[in-house]
């Protein structure tokens, strides 16, 4: 399995921000992340 660039934290902290209703470019912005969808290979 590949190693995930983010911690488990990190990635909770962004999906609440979600949930918050933070916008999700928005958050994109904040933590570097992709807005590419993943496609699996």
């Amino acid at each position: 399995m590949k190693k995930s660039r983010f911690t488990d934290s990190q990635i909770m902290a962004v999906l609440k921000q979600a949930e918050s209703g933070t916008a999700v470019p928005d958050l994109c912005r904040q933590h570097v992340i992709s807005k590419r969808p993943a496609i699996p290979s």
